[in-house]
């Protein structure tokens, strides 16, 4: 009986053992896991971050570019007003006094500046052939090309770390993490179509 006693002794600390064990390596996963999303989540609003240091020279340069279009073009009104009002809308969600817009509303404004931006610039271009003499403009077209090339270069990196965020966000077993840390998948930055697709150029050649 002494015998039987001590075998359920330690066939019950060996459960016990592996219980605890089973416990401890659920306990290293989640805290790696989470550390890891954690990780993850702060990659990809450090690559939006520095994605809007080009933005910001985007924004700069466009109301000049404006201006010297409207010295050619000053009956085109509405084309111009739709492009301060994206430039206007996109830069308020950039510095919204301390209340950090969401990344799909920021993503959206850019979209519609893109947008905006293009059909001004395919305007001019058919409309407007004399500017190709104007010194000004092409050094503003110019600088405009070389930013909207870094915006897309930033704009890959963010993706490409958006895409690694939501693999994590939906697959098993991460996604139990995930879900306790109420993390959501995160939309791409993508634009409308594929003539959006390509940096705004202006050429007269």
């Amino acid at each position: 009986m002494q015998f039987l006693s001590l075998s359920g002794a330690v066939i019950g600390g060996i459960i016990g053992g592996v219980v605890g064990l089973l416990i401890v390596i659920i306990a290293v996963w989640y805290i790696t896991t989470h550390n890891s999303l954690i990780g993850l989540k702060n990659d990809v609003e450090e690559s939006f971050s520095a994605m809007d240091v080009q933005l910001k020279k985007r924004y700069d340069l466009i109301p000049n570019l404006v201006e010297v279009c409207k010295g050619y073009a000053k009956h085109e009104s509405e084309t111009f007003i739709r492009v301060t009002e994206a430039r206007n809308a996109a830069m308020g969600l950039m510095s919204s006094g301390g209340k950090k817009a969401s990344s799909a509303d920021r993503i959206a404004a850019e979209r519609e500046l893109s947008s905006s931006l293009q059909t001004l610039l395919n305007f001019v271009k058919e409309s407007y052939p004399q500017l190709k003499a104007d010194t000004q403009f092409n050094s503003l077209s110019n600088k405009l090309s070389q930013i909207e090339e870094e915006i897309a270069r930033s704009r890959n990196y963010y993706n490409a770390k958006i895409k690694i965020l939501n693999n994590k966000i939906e697959r098993f077993p991460s996604s139990i993490v995930a879900r306790k840390m109420q993390l959501e998948r995160r939309a791409y930055f993508e634009l409308d179509n594929v003539q959006e697709r390509v940096a705004p150029k202006v050429s007269f050649d």
